[in-house]
């Protein structure tokens, strides 16, 4: 199985938080599960802690990799398809990288991992 982070759900898995739903958890430590981290999820971290919305113990550039690394998640880069199926996405979610997440997990045949509602609304599967 493959299975798509959600930029909370990475965020959240890495640090050790909590908020990660069981069920979540369960699919990321499957070792029969191929855990994907988009490069969405980079841009949109990189913005954030640069926007100071959001705090990392490291600058993003060496957080990102370093966790990628550590949690053995396998990156996902963005392509042209992607960029345009998240372009022509209904309006149900406005933040751009969510509408890629989805964009991404339609075209590539994956649930994502999340815990937001308004994703769920899309014709994706998700996990939470």
């Amino acid at each position: 199985m493959r299975a798509l982070l959600d930029t909370h759900a990475f965020l959240w898995w890495t640090s050790g938080d909590s908020r990660i739903s069981d069920r979540a958890r369960a699919v990321i430590e499957d070792p029969e599960t191929t855990v994907l981290f988009s490069a969405a999820s980079a841009w949109e971290i990189a913005i954030k802690v640069a926007l100071g919305r959001l705090e990392l113990p490291q600058p993003p550039e060496r957080y990102v990799p370093d966790r990628i690394r550590r949690h053995r998640l396998s990156v996902l880069e963005v392509g042209l398809a992607h960029a345009l199926r998240a372009g022509g996405l209904p309006e149900i979610h406005a933040d751009p990288f969510d509408r890629l997440l989805v964009a991404q997990a339609q075209l590539e045949a994956v649930p994502i991992l999340t815990a937001d509602p308004a994703i769920a609304r899309y014709e994706v599967d998700t996990v939470w």
